[in-house]
């Protein structure tokens, strides 16, 4: 896929982390840009520093989804790119005991069914109306119509204590890569997955100095935290080599996640 301003992109959680050093990137190609969020304060500030457009938008919402969909279409025409961020992290042990009064119980399963309606129906229900849309588009001189990029996690392949709604989340993206990739593969859209290690988000930055340290220390090499712009490489680098298919990629350092 030729990089340019001939194609526009949508890029949810856009307004921070992960989804914004995407934003940026691909507007500094000469992409259009939309941006989808639930944070309308930030989703509109760095998409007018962009020169993008924001929607908010509730990916665990329908009619929300189109409707981000129908205003992103109305200013940049049909995406050829769709790379999901947006995500939520949780954590819970599968039994607690209280240690006051050792009291037992089972998990809570209001956040886990919400960690699994953001992460993976979320991210779902986007690629599903993105694809619809891009299989409208002409294809490109080789054979492409659009690439979608998800996101899920080291978690789904090595999630610790406490990340059993996480990991089964990011386990699902994980999982279905490569059976939609096939569905898709006629239409000339690709879909790949990245599996992000321990990236410096702003979750992260509001930890202390000492605890950032000693998580990068964890990583082999580079022993430093991942950060969106080495995220937003990836997705570029994804986009431009049309061979890469049906693929899901640790982005990590080489680390392993340990159980705690």
């Amino acid at each position: 896929m030729k990089l340019d301003s001939g194609i526009s992109a949508v890029v949810t959680g856009g307004a921070s982390g992960l989804g914004e050093g995407t934003a940026r990137a691909l507007a500094a190609q000469g992409i259009k840009v939309a941006l989808f969020d639930m944070n309308a304060d930030k989703g509109e500030a760095v998409a007018a520093e962009i020169g993008g457009v924001f929607c908010a938008v509730d990916v665990t919402d329908d009619a929300s989804v189109a409707a981000g969909f129908d205003k992103a279409r109305a200013a940049h025409g049909q995406e050829r790119l769709t790379v999901n961020c947006a995500g939520i992290a949780t954590g819970m042990k599968t039994v607690s005991r209280k240690k006051d009064t050792g009291e037992i119980k089972a998990h809570d399963m209001a956040p886990f069914e919400r960690t699994v309606r953001v992460n993976l129906f979320g991210t779902f229900r986007v690629l599903s109306q993105s694809a619809a849309g891009m299989v409208t588009l002409d294809k490109m001189d080789d054979g492409e119509r659009g690439l979608i990029v998800n996101t899920a996690s080291v978690a789904a392949q090595d999630g610790q204590v406490g990340q059993a709604a996480y990991s089964a989340s990011k386990g699902g993206v994980y999982a279905m890569t490569l059976p939609i990739a096939r569905d898709l593969a006629q239409e000339g859209i690709r879909v790949n997955t990245i599996l992000p290690g321990i990236m410096w988000t702003p979750m992260m930055a509001g930890m202390d100095q000492k605890i950032q340290d000693a998580l990068a220390a964890q990583i082999p090499f580079p022993s430093r935290l991942g950060t969106p712009a080495d995220y937003a490489s990836l997705v570029l680098e994804l986009a431009r080599n049309v061979y890469i298919n049906g693929e899901c990629i640790r982005l990590d350092g080489a680390i392993r996640m340990a159980p705690r």
